[in-house]
């Protein structure tokens, strides 16, 4: 019987280990790299009890790459009604960076599913490494420039009435905000208050 040197048994031991210890590396980064999530919206804080008791809403965000599919399925909502849908920085007020991302118009069954496509995950933000001149289509509702910022990331979502009068038709309250295309809104009626403020359910994807 004979015996390996003893510096080969040393060497194929660091090799080894060397291998283990890629493996956890290589692990760990598998871990952390999340391609698709699903998770749920729920009904604003502070809404009276008569306001869309039953509204809820299922998010599914799968990576396509370069971008993401982000499909919304909103129920418990009034019939055949305008919602306007938005990537915000914080779920409720005072809301923070805010992006129009587009309208959800329920069904007959106060249901609906939509698609919207863009950058939905981890680098979702907004940056101004400057301010300039912005149109003001709207007049004074529009700001004239903007406030300089560095990268703020946008990792919530909230839906609201697209109007104030379907609002108080669906027995909510009766405000305008400007969150829809002519400023015009109604309240906020679903929000991903259930995570936290600083953790909303985008930075999920990686």
């Amino acid at each position: 019987m004979t015996h390996k040197p003893q510096w080969r048994w040393k060497a194929l031991l660091l090799v080894t280990i060397g291998a283990l210890a890629l493996s956890g590396v290589a692990g760990s980064v598998a871990q952390s790299a999340t391609t698709s999530t699903t998770f749920g919206m729920v009904r604003t804080a502070g809404l009276p009890a008569t306001c869309v008791p039953n509204a809820k809403a299922t998010v599914h965000i799968v990576s396509n790459g370069a971008t993401e599919t982000m499909t919304v399925t909103v129920s418990g909502l009034p019939a055949n009604t305008d919602f306007d849908f938005f990537v915000i920085q914080v779920p409720a007020a005072p809301f923070g960076m805010s992006w129009y991302q587009g309208d959800i118009q329920t069904e007959s069954t106060g249901s609906k599913t939509q698609n919207f496509i863009g950058r939905f995950s981890i680098e979702t933000f907004i940056v101004a490494p400057g301010t300039a001149p912005a149109p003001t289509p709207h007049g004074t509702l529009d700001a004239s420039s903007n406030p300089a910022t560095k990268p703020v990331h946008t990792f919530h979502l909230g839906l609201w009435f697209n109007s104030p009068q379907d609002a108080v038709n669906a027995h909510c309250p009766n405000v305008t905000t400007p969150f829809n295309g002519t400023h015009n809104a109604g309240p906020q009626v679903l929000n991903t208050h259930n995570f936290g403020n600083l953790n909303g359910p985008l930075r999920r994807i990686n």
